[in-house]
């Protein structure tokens, strides 16, 4: 039969034993416990061995680390009336564990509700254009609106970017055709530059020429060097016009 005593002393240790159990917390580097004391909030424990009040303080801890919270897909309407979807990751991470714990029930499913109203209220108010060219800086204005509005929370929007934009079919054939068209006119310009300096250069080699007749013969001769390659039998020799001018004007007289 197990004495009385026995008994009691191993009710008093299984009493201590559970006590500690619950006084004792340990905290990682990246976490912070926020006490509260009958309710109330008495302190911000730092990482490391801490120690509670059981059944008196309640520690709630929380990770000090960036999350990368991903944005669903939302429907857009741009300010052009396009409708597309879009999608961004959130980066943001709690620099008040209290504020977090206290002003908002659930910190993480607020700011990403806040992130999705944010993204269809500021692309509702761009172009189609500037959504494709100037995402930097839609995404600077994004962090800025969340920053503000989860600064009462405790919580830091460090970055906004946006993944993906969906567009609907017939606009992406609508943007191939025009960016077609484009290079199309890109190409014509191109070429009538071309033109236009290869005239302004034969116009100089032609007041050049006039000026030193030896230039003419000179090209004369460059260009039986040019015609005449290794495989072709036929000789193609200009004459120039004045060898034969003289003929001309006697048959003219004797006329």
């Amino acid at each position: 039969m197990i004495p009385v005593g026995l008994i009691g002393w191993v009710v008093v240790l299984a009493l201590v034993v559970f006590i500690l159990f619950n006084a004792i917390q340990v905290l990682m580097e990246y976490e912070r416990g926020v006490v509260f004391r009958l309710g109330r909030f008495s302190s911000v424990k730092g990482p490391g061995l801490r120690l509670i009040i059981p059944f008196v303080d309640r520690i709630v801890k929380i990770s000090l680390r960036t999350v990368a919270m991903d944005v669903p897909p939302q429907d857009v309407i741009t300010r052009d009336n396009v409708s597309v979807k879009v999608n961004a990751v959130l980066y943001f991470r709690v620099i008040s564990p209290e504020k977090a714990l206290i002003e908002v029930e659930n910190y993480l499913y607020a700011t990403s509700q806040l992130a999705q109203t944010s993204l269809r209220s500021v692309l509702g108010q761009s172009e189609l254009d500037e959504l494709l060219s100037h995402r930097d800086r839609i995404n600077q204005e994004l962090q800025k609106i969340l920053d503000r509005q989860t600064d009462p929370w405790g919580v830091k929007v460090s970055n906004v970017e946006i993944k993906h934009v969906d567009l609907p079919a017939e606009m992406q054939r609508a943007m191939a055709r025009q960016a077609e068209a484009e290079r199309e006119r890109r190409s014509k310009v191109i070429h009538a530059e071309g033109e236009f300096q290869a005239s302004q250069k034969l116009a100089d080699a032609a007041q050049v020429m006039s000026h030193e007749p030896t230039a003419l013969q000179l090209r004369f001769l460059q260009t039986l060097t040019e015609v005449a390659t290794e495989k072709n039998s036929t000789i193609i020799f200009p004459v120039p016009i004045d060898l034969i001018r003289p003929f001309l004007s006697g048959k003219d007289k004797t006329e």
